[in-house]
């Protein structure tokens, strides 16, 4: 789902965008109901003590609470009329009037966009440049989500990752798929989970240092990680916004895991062969629609961010 210009920054001249209290409230309301619908299965999950393989993921790996998700915010350049106060997270709010479309003077808070310049300005700076970077990247598509595949190569039954859920190939089969492919993973965060065998077979050597000049934009764990940046800047990113990086981040997480070495069957994923031709095409066609969507996303989170930096 994309909320579109619902979620976009504010007005380029500067100025406060006015919104109403009632809209305000409905916002909120779809933004809560929204979050609550995509967040159901999970709490209640978490509730009975349930694991789930795929899905968990999004809440171990990333550290945005479902509590946190939850929270709306408006993103720079609006002005929340009325006297409702600011969202939660006050204090990253000011007092502040505004004109409203019949040219009457409000008041009300806004995201005090300075202070939050003054005290986040290297980390929004960072997701600009590296944002920037990746999007004028093409999107390399050739990957076939092998380094889940290098995640576990060479590793015994009982030494890999996700243990409770069988490898579809067998260790063995697994391991021959690794051996007859060239892996070109260019993302850290994923390489760094290598073993140590199947670090030399990768054709790039990603690091922390060179992920602003590496990450590009067919990348699912790149495309993912556009939810962590989008929570990294909050409050200074709309909520709608946050929700779609989560959405698409959820949507990545299970072509990522359908296409890996595991057998999640009985979890109700039916596998992505990328061993086969079939499989193979069946992936890239996926990657390059989540590349699409992400291209999008990262789009207005640029914009956000060149607000944010302007003050």
């Amino acid at each position: 789902m994309d909320t579109g210009t619902a979620a976009k920054a504010g007005p380029p001249s500067g100025g406060l965008d006015v919104l109403a209290a009632d809209t305000r409230r409905e916002r909120e309301q779809r933004h809560h109901e929204r979050v609550d619908a995509l967040l159901a299965a999970h709490l209640d999950r978490r509730r009975r003590g349930v694991a789930h393989p795929v899905e968990d993921f999004l809440f171990t790996y990333y550290s945005h609470r479902p509590a946190q998700l939850r929270r709306w915010h408006p993103g720079p350049g609006v002005l929340l009329a009325g006297d409702g106060g600011p969202p939660s997270g006050g204090g990253w709010y000011r007092e502040a009037a505004g004109t409203d479309a019949e040219g009457r003077t409000v008041r009300g808070h806004t995201l005090d966009v300075r202070s939050f310049a003054d005290r986040r300005g290297a980390t929004v700076e960072f997701v600009r440049s590296l944002l920037g970077a990746v999007q004028r990247r093409p999107a390399h598509l050739g990957c076939f989500g092998l380094h889940e595949w290098a995640m576990v190569y060479r590793l015994p039954p009982d030494g890999v990752r996700h243990a409770q859920v069988s490898l579809r190939l067998g260790s063995e089969g697994t391991d021959r798929v690794v051996e007859s492919h060239r892996i070109r993973c260019s993302h850290f965060d994923a390489f760094r989970f290598f073993t140590d065998e199947a670090r030399p077979l990768n054709r790039l050597r990603p690091t922390r240092e060179s992920q602003v000049e590496l990450d590009q934009p067919g990348c699912l764990h790149a495309n993912m990680d556009l939810y962590k940046w989008a929570y990294k800047l909050s409050p200074g990113v709309p909520g709608e916004l946050v929700a779609d990086c989560f959405e698409l981040a959820r949507d990545i997480r299970e072509l990522d895991m359908r296409a890996s070495p595991y057998d999640l069957r009985d979890h109700g994923y039916e596998p992505v062969a990328i061993e086969t031709p079939e499989g193979k095409a069946a992936y890239v066609e996926a990657q390059r629609g989540f590349a699409e969507r992400a291209g999008t996303l990262r789009t207005r989170l640029l914009e956000v961010c060149d607000r944010l930096a302007a003050a």
